[in-house]
C-alpha cells in the first residue's frame, strides 16, 4: 500500500490497483470531499461484518434485500476513543429462525475485529528516498 498526499487535507492510499480517498472535516481545515480515515476505520468494521452476513445467506440463498447492519460505538469520555462497538444485524421477519445465531456467528468472523483482538504492534519508521 501506497499513501500519497494529493492537496489540501487530502490523503490517498493506492492498494491492490484501488485508490481510496480521505479528507477532514471542514471544521478540522479539510473540504470534507472523503470520509476521513477514522470513518473509514469504523465502516472496514462494519463492511467486514457486512460481507460475512452476505455470504452466509448467499450460500444458503436467503435473500439480503431486507437485510441491514446498524453499527454503534460507544466512546470513553476521557480518552474519546472506542470502548465498545455493538452490530445490530436487522433481518426481516421472514429470515428463517433456525439461522438467527449462525448470523451473529458469521458477522464475528469479521477479519478486522479479530485484528483488534489480537492487539496488533505497530512500527513506524523513515526512510531516505
Amino acid at each position: 500500500m501506497e499513501i500519497t498526499f494529493d492537496g489540501g487535507k487530502v490523503v490517498t492510499a493506492h492498494i491492490n490497483g484501488h485508490i481510496i480517498r480521505t479528507d477532514q472535516a471542514l471544521e478540522d481545515g479539510g473540504e470534507n470531499s472523503a470520509p476521513s480515515p477514522y470513518e473509514l476505520f469504523l465502516a472496514s468494521i462494519g463492511t467486514c461484518a457486512g460481507i460475512n452476513v452476505k455470504s452466509f445467506c448467499n450460500q444458503r440463498e436467503i435473500s439480503t434485500d431486507n437485510i441491514k447492519l446498524i453499527q454503534h460505538a460507544e466512546y470513553d469520555k476521557q480518552t474519546g476513543l472506542p470502548t465498545n462497538f455493538k452490530i445490530e444485524i436487522q433481518l426481516p421477519s421472514d429470515f428463517p429462525e433456525k439461522y438467527k445465531e449462525a448470523v451473529i456467528s458469521a458477522a464475528q468472523f469479521c477479519k478486522v475485529k479479530k485484528t483488534l483482538a489480537s492487539n496488533p504492534k505497530f512500527e513506524i519508521i523513515t526512510s531516505l528516498k
